[in-house]
């Protein structure tokens, strides 16, 4: 008995986290579940008997099952959840990328893959703070919890066909290294600013604008533009401007990046469409 009411308030719990709540807290997904009030959710989370670790590695499992063997793209991000008190472990005053700026929240480092149009959870660490430390823990950068996950992953079987970050794991040339160690080939996106070494007395050079069809995961196309940037000279390691008007250059809808792709497909069109993934 106990087991099938465990059974029921875990599916309760997952479909509220994954209805568009503006705050999924248990009093609010057991009313959107339809339950009588939050006591059987709160109930299951303090007591259940299941073992987080077990279940995680039964869901890998079951998805590497469906996979079947086939790469996937793999998308990193770190996300973050607004908390007004400290009494949760690990909320503390740092950056919130959700919002956009510093405040009192959660951080959590995320890997999600993509295979064709669907897109799926992998694995997340919770970033700890140094002030909210607890006495067994040990501190560990955003850097660090994401290449501790893609260990993990690939130690558990996942072949990866490429890795998609934003310019917070773009900008970082000892985790990109990692990745060059592994043999994982990534797009990640860079600031405007970003500093590259160039030989001396080397220009830059720029490509003709390429038009290419962005296709979405629904299946519909707009046109988007990409130019590569040669700083000297073409490096493994290469830079391209990303944006839907080559004239104007929108701020909401233009992107540098960097890759390092091998593929022999047209890389233009390629470095668009699957950076495009990441969002």
């Amino acid at each position: 008995m106990w087991k099938s009411r465990s059974f029921e308030a875990f599916t309760s719990l997952h479909l509220g986290l994954v209805a568009p709540l503006p705050r999924k807290s248990l009093p609010a997904i057991a009313k959107t579940v339809g339950l009588p009030n939050d006591q059987v959710l709160h109930h299951f989370l303090t007591h259940s008997p299941w073992q987080v670790g077990a279940l995680r590695y039964q869901r890998l499992s079951l998805i590497l099952e469906q996979i079947q063997g086939q790469s996937v793209v793999l998308v990193l991000d770190d996300t973050g959840d607004r908390k007004k008190e400290k009494t949760t472990d690990y909320v503390d005053r740092q950056y919130i990328g959700n919002v956009g700026k510093v405040d009192n929240g959660m951080v959590s480092v995320n890997a999600y893959g993509v295979l064709d149009d669907l897109t799926f959870p992998l694995l997340f660490k919770v970033f700890k703070p140094r002030r909210r430390l607890k006495a067994e823990d040990v501190y560990q950068t955003k850097l660090q919890l994401a290449e501790k996950i893609i260990q993990e992953l690939l130690d558990f079987g996942f072949h990866f066909s490429l890795v998609l970050a934003d310019s917070f794991y773009g900008e970082s040339h000892p985790f990109l290294g990692v990745l060059d160690e592994l043999k994982l080939p990534w797009i990640m996106a860079i600031r405007s600013n970003h500093d590259v070494w160039m030989p001396k007395e080397a220009e830059i050079s720029y490509s003709a604008w390429q038009a290419f069809e962005r296709v979405f995961a629904n299946g519909e196309t707009q046109t988007r533009y990409i130019q590569e940037i040669v700083f000297g000279q073409r490096f493994e390691w290469r830079y391209w401007t990303l944006t839907s008007d080559p004239t104007l250059l929108p701020v909401n809808s233009t992107w540098m990046v960097m890759s390092h792709w091998s593929a022999e497909q047209d890389q233009a069109e390629f470095i668009g469409n699957l950076y495009g993934l990441r969002t």
